[in-house]
């Protein structure tokens, strides 16, 4: 039986990286004793601002085995979306790396539901569910336990020789594996540069980021008017942040990304600082068909656009 641990966990691993991931690793599903306590604390703080999606299903954010039946094994996944091309108009409103091509989470479904295929036709009838950010699952929580790295002072998980520029996922199966040593060693230091560089001060401490400050939650998750406390201080981004990979120095080992899915649509990057203040939605609905930037709607964008121009 060891021995065939051995051999899936090495078959997944082979697959995940003919499908494009560029981590893979595996953890025991157990209940997440360590982060229980954190997670409470931070829902208690009224961190999570409006997303009160965060408050439900507590105690499946904690155990995979009620999310799965008979879950055995949490498989951790990294999806590569580093890019180094940038908005020609420096002065345009900024958006987020990770949405200049199409919907991460269509993207990396498909490639879960491959993996999973894959999986049942070499071993057999196996149980499994695919998780892409949308459900009460701890990404990087099981990625840390899987060995894919540790969670910076920026609360994004960080790989010492990939960086940041990664989404995460999951598949948990009901299969023992041969499981991952989970990651132990912080390799922050002393370094403070996220939290000396975030705009809004939303790393309010070392490894706690108030998410009602933070940039990505003001212009993606809240759904009201941006408060006025933030005008002048948002950087000029109008759909997510990167403020804090960017000046983390984890990320000049960032690679490139292969994915020919994240390439930015051909007018998104051309757009100049009044092309998005004059913004159609007939042109949100051509640059955006396919992008995670719809999940703002185009009038969450054009109130982020206007207020930046107020601020």
């Amino acid at each position: 039986m060891q021995q065939s641990k051995l051999s899936y966990s090495k078959f997944i691993k082979s697959e995940a990286k003919k499908l494009g991931f560029l981590f893979c690793g595996i953890a025991e599903a157990a209940f997440l004793e360590e982060e229980a306590p954190r997670l409470e604390l931070w829902l208690n703080k009224n961190m999570q601002g409006e997303m009160h999606y965060m408050e439900n299903y507590f105690d499946k954010r904690l155990d995979p085995r009620l999310l799965v039946d008979d879950a055995k094994s949490v498989i951790s996944l990294g999806l590569n979306y580093f890019t180094e091309q940038t908005q020609a108009d420096a002065s345009a409103p900024k958006i987020s790396k990770y949405a200049y091509g199409d919907d991460y989470h269509q993207v990396i479904k498909a490639k879960l539901k491959q993996l999973l295929e894959a999986i049942n036709e070499k071993i057999g009838a196996v149980n499994g569910r695919a998780f892409v950010d949308s459900a009460p699952v701890m990404d990087k929580a099981w990625a840390k336990r899987s060995g894919l790295g540790w969670i910076g002072k920026n609360t994004n998980l960080i790989n010492t020789k990939k960086g940041s520029f990664f989404f995460l996922c999951e598949l948990i199966v009901d299969i023992e594996l041969e499981y991952d040593i989970p990651s132990t060693a912080d390799h922050c230091g002393t370094c403070t540069r996220c939290i000396d560089a975030c705009p809004t001060g939303a790393i309010v401490a070392p490894y706690v980021v108030d998410g009602s400050r933070c940039i990505s939650y003001l212009t993606i998750e809240l759904k009201e008017q941006i408060p006025a406390e933030f005008k002048g201080k948002m950087d000029n981004w109008m759909f997510g942040c990167d403020v804090c990979q960017d000046v983390c120095p984890w990320n000049r080992f960032s690679v490139l990304h292969r994915e020919p899915a994240f390439e930015p649509h051909p007018d998104l990057l051309r757009m100049s600082k009044t092309d998005w203040h004059d913004i159609t939605e007939d042109v949100f609905q051509k640059v955006f068909k396919n992008s995670a930037v719809k999940r703002a709607k185009f009038s969450g964008l054009k109130r982020n656009v206007d207020f930046l121009g107020n601020g």
